[in-house]
């Protein structure tokens, strides 16, 4: 687990061993578009299994509380909250981190 202010051990276990190269960031970036088309199938996955679920005739009144999911029910709100609150999120954050290159600037201009 990592503890906020800590550097993930790879990354520490990298920089002890190499400095940040361009090859070293082009490898990083490469397993990042693979977890990214890992996340992207993962959620493939779990749409499918809540579009296999069936949608409760008293749905409404479960999403307000005033009875009780059943398993049906909470699987695809969990699901779709997973999706939407974390899966989403980190295929948006992690591709953007795999296609990142820094604007280098023109000779003469400051940064």
């Amino acid at each position: 687990m990592i503890k906020e202010g800590e550097p993930p051990r790879i990354l520490t276990a990298m920089t002890k061993r190499e400095p940040p190269t361009q090859e070293a960031e082009a490898r990083a970036q490469a397993e990042l578009q693979k977890i990214v088309r890992d996340l992207e199938a993962i959620r493939t996955r779990l749409m499918a299994i809540h579009g296999s679920l069936p949608v409760p005739p008293t749905e409404g009144m479960m999403l307000l509380g005033e009875e009780e999911m059943d398993v049906s029910m909470e699987i695809r709100v969990i699901i779709e909250c997973v999706i939407d609150d974390s899966i989403r999120p980190a295929i948006r954050d992690l591709g953007t981190a795999a296609a990142y290159q820094p604007v280098v600037p023109e000779k003469g201009q400051e940064t």
